[in-house]
């Protein structure tokens, strides 16, 4: 399903034979594009289950305190794993909202060379097919579902593209291998706490919330919804919680600043 590349990056251009590129976000990347995107399109890839299963050492959290950051999970290796949050996905498919970011040629290599640098903490290239999906559509899920319905998956999307992803495998050695590391009280604890060189770790939770609403296609997160309740009681047992909603104020402004201020349309692929 997805073809791991050397960490050169260069065969990604086997993918892309015009030269341009495409590249599919699930965590930071839909609220902090790329740079010199000139298309921006919602979607989903399918197959997949996002989860906070990926510890951060430099943007979320320190190598003596690790932070959490999502990474997206084979649905058939993820089956095998005791997850609580399971009942949140759909019991048909499993697919990852996200958005995918058209470079064009003039600008691929330097992206590509930038995303290589960004994405370093335990993740890889891969690729695999996206699915473009209209805001407007009358199948998406409203702000109060936590998954999309089972009638959008072949109706709402056109040809697939293909798109190079940043996936933290189970076998890198950020990947929480531990069980008690993955259950949602233990990672919504450590999110509580965790600070990094880009900030604090509920913020970057706050940040993916707010911008898997803002691409229109409704929650479709339960895992994601879920730790930002448990992360806001514990904030507020810390007496935190103005905190707690003022980063997540702040975490709206930012991802409606972001998308107006990344220099792309958001179109869709007819």
């Amino acid at each position: 399903m997805t073809d791991q590349i050397s960490r050169d990056g260069r065969t990604w251009k086997e993918h892309f034979p015009e030269g341009d590129l495409w590249v599919f976000g699930y965590g930071s990347l839909i609220w902090k594009p790329p740079p010199h995107f000139d298309r921006r399109v919602p979607g989903y890839i399918s197959g997949y289950v996002r989860r906070f299963w990926q510890a951060s050492t430099d943007h979320r959290g320190t190598p003596e305190r690790p932070g959490r950051v999502v990474t997206v999970i084979e649905k058939e290796f993820w089956e095998t794993l005791d997850d609580p949050h399971k009942t949140l996905e759909p019991s048909n498919t499993s697919t990852v909202w996200g958005a995918a970011y058209h470079i064009p040629a003039s600008h691929a290599e330097e992206v590509h060379d930038y995303l290589d640098v960004r994405e370093i903490d335990g993740y890889t290239v891969h690729y695999t097919p996206f699915y473009a999906v209209r805001p407007h559509d009358e199948h998406i899920p409203s702000q109060r579902q936590q998954s999309p319905p089972s009638e959008l998956l072949p109706t709402s999307s056109t040809k697939p593209i293909t798109c190079m992803v940043y996936i933290g495998l189970p076998s890198n050695p950020q990947f929480l291998r531990n069980p008690a590391e993955r259950h949602p009280a233990s990672v919504a604890e450590v999110i509580s706490q965790g600070v990094g060189q880009s900030g604090r770790n509920p913020e970057y939770l706050y940040l993916l919330e707010k911008a898997l609403e803002g691409l229109g296609l409704g929650l479709a997160d339960g895992h994601v919804t879920d730790l930002v309740r448990r992360v806001k009681i514990i904030e507020g047992l810390h007496d935190r919680k103005g905190q707690a909603d003022e980063e997540e104020e702040s975490a709206e402004r930012e991802v409606e600043r972001s998308v107006a201020g990344g220099g792309g349309t958001v179109d869709v692929i007819e």
